[in-house]
């Protein structure tokens, strides 16, 4: 099982590695739901990470809010990515919306493009797809080559638990395609649980190692 742990302190980042986290999501204000962190941040963590043996998936988010980005914002994203990727994160993490609910297709097929080589993950705006264009979602993802959906199977304020019926939908139809990595709500107590039922080989989360 790989563990990704989400963090926005480096402090806390040799203690989870410590634990057994094998991939760490760098992220700042987790209160909103994580945002990208400064370069300092990306060089020192990029370096532990290196000297570790663990992966960096980096948030590529300019604020907090929703995920309907302008065009000055999507113009930083994919400043942030360029920078990124000369740090020499293993990937990025970001999802782009529309005012419908459905995934902002000019944006991500810029970002992605700029993200070529790196490992890429829409994280969960995913849960912000309309309900009956999530599986539609998938097939779209996959065919523009992402790797991973991070994803809750539901609203924030669901318990993971209660969700995996539908993240169970989602990896059925995902089918070996693109990989379906639940998180929100993961601890290492339920984890276990969580795998087994879904039979998945990596998580993520912030209390997944303890």
């Amino acid at each position: 099982m790989l563990k990704e742990v989400c963090v926005e302190n480096l402090t806390l980042i040799p203690e989870k590695i410590n634990k057994g986290a094998q991939r760490v999501e760098l992220c700042d204000n987790l209160s909103v739901g994580g945002t990208t962190v400064s370069h300092g941040v990306a060089v020192k963590a990029i370096e532990y990470c290196r000297r570790h043996n663990a992966g960096v998936m980096a948030m590529v988010r300019p604020r907090g809010g929703d995920f309907v980005y302008n065009a000055e914002e999507i113009a930083i994203m994919e400043e942030d990515i360029i920078h990124l990727k000369h740090l020499g994160a293993d990937g990025v993490v970001f999802g782009c919306l529309t005012e419908d609910g459905w995934i902002d297709e000019g944006a991500m097929s810029a970002l992605l493009k700029l993200a070529d080589g790196l490992e890429t993950v829409f994280h969960m705006a995913f849960d912000h797809i309309r309900h009956d264009k999530q599986l539609q979602a998938i097939d779209w993802l996959a065919e523009h080559g992402v790797d991973r959906i991070l994803t809750h199977g539901g609203p924030a304020d669901s318990g993971i638990l209660e969700n995996l019926p539908r993240l169970q939908e989602y990896i059925n139809h995902a089918a070996g395609r693109i990989t379906i990595m639940p998180g929100g709500g993961i601890t290492d107590e339920n984890l276990p649980e969580i795998a087994a039922e879904l039979n998945v080989w990596e998580a993520h989360g912030t209390r997944i190692v303890g």
